[in-house]
């Protein structure tokens, strides 16, 4: 008989052969500390492709293409770096073993969170395709300004040479009645506002070479337009502007504008054919080509119109520019320069109104009209009217209105003894 030694000593199996004991609660320790760790790295993950998945929505609203790039590639990283996460539990553990309750839970989280992934990655996807429809459409959009661009050059080159300094002709093919430039009232208005601009920026020099002629600028301003009571003397300059507009506008509502050997009729699209002409060009060039182009006279006329022969002679000291303009030539000299910038500011606004079917019509304001905010606007503003006092009266009027179907483009005046806040 076999005497059986203690328990803890050894152990047969059925071939009665010695088995040692293995330190199972050790590799039971290092497996679930193996597990704790890469539950940890996978709940991490998540945690980053959360982030990275806020980001690419915040990336969308406004719109930012560098910004969905960033965010984009934050993703694919994290992905990546979950596929590796699973790759390596693969390998560490190629069969299935049984499984604690504590274990099962876990397994349990992580099919949630693989599911949230799931969800991500379609997400992702989509996004992904958003942005390239977007560039698709972006380079679309890119080819057709590169093509305007090329017909807008194209149309620029050939109104240079067969506009208004071929004598309006009216004949075109088709691409010359493209316009890159679209006829509205806006357009208008931009010309308009533009043209008042141009009328205050000439009174600036004109006044400042009376005042080095010794003028006195009080009596000139009286005598432009006389018993208009001035909330400030500086005021006066408005009188000055008001000069400048009267003589400019002069013949305005005329087709020809008042200018000779002009009679013919012309369309309303050789208007603006004319219009686009002279719009890009420095005026001085435009006269350089053709000096008695229909803008050439306007100019001359003009110019002989505005500046008085006795203004001229106390600035200049003599007569030689405006003899040089009376005999058909265009000086290059500083003052004539400016006065051209003007003219083509006036040219143009007329050009425009005959461009439009029906036509825009002006309006003039008379010194003494009751005030309107329909139809005119203060020049001055912070008008301060006393209870009860009568309603404010026009003393100059700077710039005319123009009516474009039922639009009113007010007419710029001052108004006569009234009060300005500070």
């Amino acid at each position: 008989m076999i005497r059986a030694g203690p328990k803890e000593s050894q152990i047969y199996d059925n071939n009665s052969q010695k088995v040692y004991p293995q330190p199972i609660d050790e590799n039971m320790n290092q497996n679930m500390d193996s597990m704790d760790s890469m539950i940890g790295r996978i709940f991490n993950n998540i945690s980053s492709l959360k982030a990275a998945y806020i980001q690419l929505q915040e990336a969308h609203t406004p719109y930012d293409p560098d910004k969905i790039q960033t965010a984009d590639k934050r993703v694919i990283d994290e992905l990546t770096r979950l596929s590796e996460l699973k790759h390596t539990y693969r390998e560490k553990n190629p069969k299935p073993i049984a499984a604690s309750p504590q274990d099962s839970r876990l397994l349990s989280e992580i099919q949630e969170q693989q599911n949230l992934l799931k969800t991500y990655e379609v997400m992702v996807k989509k996004f992904q395709s958003q942005i390239q429809n977007r560039d698709t459409e972006i380079t679309h959009l890119q080819q057709q300004i590169d093509e305007a661009k090329h017909r807008k050059s194209k149309l620029e080159k050939k109104l240079k040479q067969r506009g208004l300094l071929n004598k309006e002709s009216e004949e075109s093919d088709e691409e010359e009645n493209y316009f890159s430039i679209e006829l509205t009232p806006s357009l208008f208005t931009s010309a308009a506002d533009n043209s008042y601009q141009s009328i205050h920026d000439f009174s600036k020099p004109l006044i400042n070479m009376m005042k080095a002629a010794g003028w006195d600028l009080d009596a000139a301003a009286n005598a432009i337009e006389p018993d208009v009571v001035y909330a400030r003397r500086a005021h006066k300059k408005y009188a000055f502007d008001s000069y400048i507009c009267q003589r400019m506008f002069s013949g305005f509502h005329e087709e020809s504008f008042s200018v000779k050997d002009a009679t013919a009729t012309v369309s309303n699209e050789a208007f603006f054919h004319q219009f686009l002409a002279v719009r890009a060009m420095d005026p001085l060039d435009v006269l350089s080509q053709n000096p008695d182009s229909v803008f050439g006279k306007f100019c001359r006329s003009k110019y002989l119109l505005l500046v008085h022969p006795k203004m001229e002679g106390s600035f200049f000291g003599n007569m030689d520019q405006r003899n040089y303009v009376m005999s058909g030539g265009h000086p290059r000299t500083p003052f004539y320069q400016a006065f051209l910038k003007l003219a083509k500011s006036i040219w143009l606004l007329h050009r425009l109104a005959y461009s439009f079917d029906p036509k825009v019509r002006v309006f003039q304001v008379k010194k003494g009209s009751e005030f309107s905010e329909i139809h005119m606007e203060s020049v001055v503003k912070n008008i301060v009217l006393d209870e009860g006092a009568e309603r404010p009266k026009v003393g100059l009027m700077v710039m005319p209105g123009f009516m474009i179907g039922t639009s009113v483009i007010q007419a710029r005046v001052y108004l006569s003894n009234v009060k300005y806040a500070d």
